[in-house]
């Protein structure tokens, strides 16, 4: 019996390490338990929630057709023409969830709503209303992006994660133009869903240091609809605890829409961009 005692104490020791053990993300081997545990960082994290202020700057471009006679309103400036602020700062929240090792899904949402006034220096077709000089137009325009983010993790080890997937955009955007003088008032609405191409990436610079990078892009044209929609993304964080990030960054959205359809026909352009702060507790 001690003949066959010592072989089954071996099998048993050499099946139950690998079953134990964590292993290597790249290589699959078992990593010896004695080793520090992972260092806390966007790679390791399993999941997290973002507050951010974003302090953006806005360039708008605006035309609304008429839904009666399909005649071309007149391209307007959100800024100049309609007074619309150029800079708003507002805030962002965003999560996180990492699905296995290498699956992660993010989840954004963003709004831009502004109101402006403006004593009209030209005259502006504005859907079935015409406003001209003279008029005080009161605007408003408001824009809705909630975004769901999926990617695969092609490149992951303790330092740097790369990956790629695809992305779903639900976009809202309403707009509505006044003249209570002269009781004047045009709203229009439109909402969609539209996909992008997103690629993010991850460098854990030190213990504490960490760089991440993203972006995703699409055009699409199809039945009276054309648009594109762009979003890059950049932060340095620092995990000043395991479980809590400071971080700083910068953001760009690009959104472009051309519209044949009764509820919103008409053109509608939006460059958002300009630095952020933001706290992040992960898990």
């Amino acid at each position: 019996m001690r003949r066959w005692l010592v072989p089954l104490a071996v099998s048993l020791a050499v099946q139950a390490v690998p079953a134990r053990a964590e292993r290597d993300p790249q290589s699959g081997a078992p990593i010896d338990p004695r080793q520090k545990r992972q260092i806390p960082s966007p790679i390791t994290d399993r999941f997290y929630i973002r507050g951010t202020v974003f302090v953006p700057s806005y360039s708008t471009l605006l035309r609304v057709d008429s839904s009666q006679n399909g005649t071309l309103g007149t391209v307007a400036s959100g800024e100049t023409d309609l007074g619309m602020p150029h800079r708003k700062p507002q805030g962002r929240i965003e999560l996180m969830f990492r699905l296995r090792e290498r699956n992660k899904l993010r989840v954004d949402y963003f709004e831009a709503d502004r109101n402006g006034s403006q004593l009209l220096t030209r005259q502006i077709l504005f859907g079935d209303q015409t406003f001209v000089p003279g008029d005080q137009v009161a605007s408003s325009l408001d824009f809705r992006n909630f975004a769901l983010t999926y990617t695969y993790s092609f490149i992951r080890n303790d330092r740097f994660e790369i990956g790629a997937g695809l992305a779903l955009h639900f976009l809202q955007a309403e707009a509505r133009g006044a003249v209570p003088a002269r009781q004047l008032t045009q709203e229009v609405s439109g909402a969609g869903a539209f996909p992008t191409i997103p690629l993010d990436a991850t460098w854990r610079i030190s213990r504490r240091f960490a760089l991440n990078a993203r972006g995703q892009y699409f055009h699409a044209a199809l039945n009276g609809f054309a648009g594109a929609l762009a979003d890059y993304h950049a932060d340095l964080q620092y995990r000043w605890k395991p479980n809590f990030s400071l971080g700083a960054g910068y953001t760009i959205m690009r959104v472009s829409l051309d519209v044949n359809d009764a509820d919103f026909p008409g053109t509608f352009r939006l460059n958002v961009r300009g630095p952020e702060a933001f706290f992040k507790v992960s898990f």
